[in-house]
């Protein structure tokens, strides 16, 4: 029997009907019984500020919790004028702090990143790469999933359609080999 593993996953988007909850749910519900994914809920996070360093914010103390907890975490996120939303690039200042306590230090990190537009978000995807490896993450990179044009990749009743779901699933299957593998 595999070992457990626990995924935090962050959605970018904080909209209820986002594409990106779309698929973050549906690669979720494709991980194998020995896989337990968690939300971490980023949109009552306070604006990160250096002054609440010295300062108890339970919100805070709850999203770096579930990251330190995290085997690896996935994220799932759109693209907000060519980069990470604020809301993603929130959590991860809030999992960076306090100086010398980041969350992120050799945490396994995989970025999907999806967008109606035809570049599927790469631009926020390579931002996100791009903090996690200054701070010291583990970014996956092999496969890199961009979805362009992703609403064209849900059926009208907002399934994910045939054709993406064995894109991710084939995705979920290294994801899960990745966040598996023993920290160097």
């Amino acid at each position: 029997m595999s070992a457990s593993i626990n995924i935090a996953l962050i959605i970018g988007s904080l909209r209820k009907e986002s594409i990106n909850r779309k698929f973050a749910e549906f690669i979720a519900a494709q991980m194998p019984d020995n896989v337990t994914i968690k939300e971490v809920h980023i949109a009552d996070l306070p604006l990160y500020n250096q002054d609440y360093d010295d300062t108890t914010i339970d919100s805070y103390e709850r999203v770096r919790q579930q990251l330190k907890d995290a085997d690896a975490v996935l994220m799932v996120t759109p693209e907000h004028n060519r980069t990470m939303p604020a809301a993603l690039k929130n959590v991860v200042d809030i999992g960076s702090r306090p100086y010398k306590k980041s969350v992120w230090t050799r945490k396994k990190v995989a970025v999907v990143t999806a967008s109606p537009g035809s570049f599927g978000g790469i631009n926020s995807g390579l931002d996100v790469r791009k903090s996690m490896q200054m701070l010291s993450a583990q970014v996956m990179i092999d496969p890199e999933i961009h979805l362009s044009r992703a609403t064209d990749s849900l059926n009208e009743d907002g399934s994910v359609s045939e054709r993406t779901q064995k894109f991710l699933q084939s995705f979920v299957t290294e994801f899960v080999k990745f966040a598996g593998q023993s920290r160097d």
